[in-house]
């Protein structure tokens, strides 16, 4: 699993990931706001109280929402999750 080192929200339901390696981008969230659990997002000040879980190095937010390092570090590489998960980097 990537470890995250830092995350911030920016306008536009997106965040700013860096990663250990030094691996840093935006991945965009708006295709996902508002729907299911991320219904909670519609309220922006939501969106934007996003931290990374110390115990688990996910992204999060209040209510136990949480999105996998490994999905996000494929999202911002334009790798493949099977790649990434079959390489064990960062593990």
């Amino acid at each position: 699993m990537h470890r995250i080192s830092s995350v911030l929200p920016i306008k536009g339901y997106k965040i700013i990931v860096k990663f250990t390696d030094n691996i840093e981008g935006i991945v965009d969230l708006s295709d996902i706001k508002g729907k299911g659990v991320f219904s909670v997002w519609n309220d922006e000040n939501v969106f934007n109280a996003v931290s990374i879980d110390k115990e688990s190095n996910t992204v999060t937010w209040p209510g136990g929402i949480d999105l996998c390092p490994d999905v996000l570090y494929a999202e911002v590489t334009g790798k493949s999750i099977d790649s990434i998960i079959k390489s064990g980097v960062g593990v």
